[in-house]
């Protein structure tokens, strides 16, 4: 069955931050963070059960393709950890602020310009495509998706899971990258994709099933889904800056791993600034939404229990802190990062989120600044 490639306008708003039902997935320590495979499978087996999320290369048509200008940036900076949030190619101050980043992990002045330093220390991934033909696993077309989720949070209670609506939201994600942007790359919106279909992508690194370790609640599928590297490195601190919208991750030497872009607090909500710690690390977890805990919602409403899914609430991830009903979480809007605002906690894309879930672990430390 063949999907329209639509362009869907991106929906502003704010996330809701709220908590995961209690032990929902919750990793109280790494020790399943490093296994070499999911549990009672080598890795060779595990890479033959996860096969059918491999996105094998297409053909490039005879007519050379040009790329938007920026889109091999946004990529190259995606390769490394530097995230800009979505890609599409154009230029924005997430993108500056993914190049300031990786310029100050590699020691050199943040100007937040692709200078010849910067390009060089960009090295082999400068020299990537910005695209790529990609053909459409069976298995990933097969979803399931739920066309009729509805945005309201407390009406998607009923739904068993909160998946991706469509095909083409799924291919968005998993390209980190827009149902826009994926349009404007294959023709327009009446382009088709399904089973089978050859698409233009934008050239994100795949996910290494042989690498996966031990699953937890549907959490190996998910990296695959998300092109997400099982193999992080680990972070001894977090540190979100409301003033840049960034949150970095820096290992125990206080080498900069990592950045990617976020949305923090709003007047109603702000950011709680200080020094927190994450208390645990819950992967697809469950949501209980209590309306008692929004200012914009009516606390006539009754609480729900959402179940998992990439469009729910706080999308594929909840990571929990020491402020009482304060997250770091994933989102099913990931164009709204830097865009809108939040109950107060920090809100990823999805990809981003579960990079991020790979490299902390119950006791990292967390540090809200202006």
């Amino acid at each position: 069955m063949k999907h329209l490639l639509l362009a869907c306008a991106a929906v502003l708003g704010l996330a809701a931050c709220n908590q995961v039902a209690p032990g929902a997935g919750d990793e109280k320590d790494d020790k399943n963070s490093q296994a070499p495979a999911a549990s009672g499978q080598s890795a060779d087996q595990n890479a033959d059960r996860y096969k059918g999320f491999a996105f094998a290369d297409a053909p490039e048509p005879a007519q050379p393709f040009q790329a938007p200008a920026n889109m091999a940036l946004e990529v190259a900076l995606d390769r490394l950890g530097f995230s800009s949030g979505v890609i599409d190619g154009k230029v924005t101050r997430l993108d500056t602020a993914a190049l300031k980043g990786f310029q100050a992990a590699n020691n050199l002045p943040e100007t937040g310009k692709l200078d010849d330093a910067t390009k060089q220390a960009l090295g082999a991934a400068a020299q990537a495509p910005a695209t790529r033909m990609v053909t459409i696993p069976e298995e990933f077309a097969r979803g399931p998706f739920a066309p009729d989720l509805p945005k309201e949070t407390g009406k998607q209670a009923s739904f068993d899971h909160l998946s991706y609506r469509n095909l083409t939201e799924a291919l968005a994600e998993r390209f980190h990258t827009t149902p826009e942007t994926l349009a404007a790359l294959n023709g327009g919106p009446s382009a088709k994709v399904g089973a089978g279909a050859a698409i233009r992508v934008p050239n994100v690194a795949d996910a290494d099933a042989s690498k996966l370790g031990q699953d937890e609640r549907g959490w190996n599928q998910t990296l695959l889904t998300l092109g997400v590297s099982p193999e992080q490195p680990q972070a001894d601190r977090v540190e979100v800056s409301k003033s840049a919208g960034t949150l970095r991750a820096y290992d125990a030497s206080g080498k900069l791993l990592a950045q990617f872009p976020v949305t923090t607090g709003s007047e109603h909500d702000p950011l709680p600034l200080g020094d927190w710690k994450i208390q645990g690390v819950s992967k697809n977890p469950d949501f209980h939404y209590n309306p008692k805990l929004f200012w914009d919602v009516s606390d006539a409403k009754k609480d729900a229990l959402l179940k998992p899914g990439p469009n729910g609430p706080v999308g594929v991830v909840w990571l929990d802190l020491s402020k009482e009903h304060y997250g770091i979480h994933g989102t099913g809007e990931p164009a709204s990062i830097g865009q809108s605002e939040s109950h107060g906690c920090v809100r990823l894309t999805n990809w981003d989120a579960a990079r991020l879930a790979q490299m902390v672990k119950a006791g990292t430390k967390v540090v809200f600044k202006k």
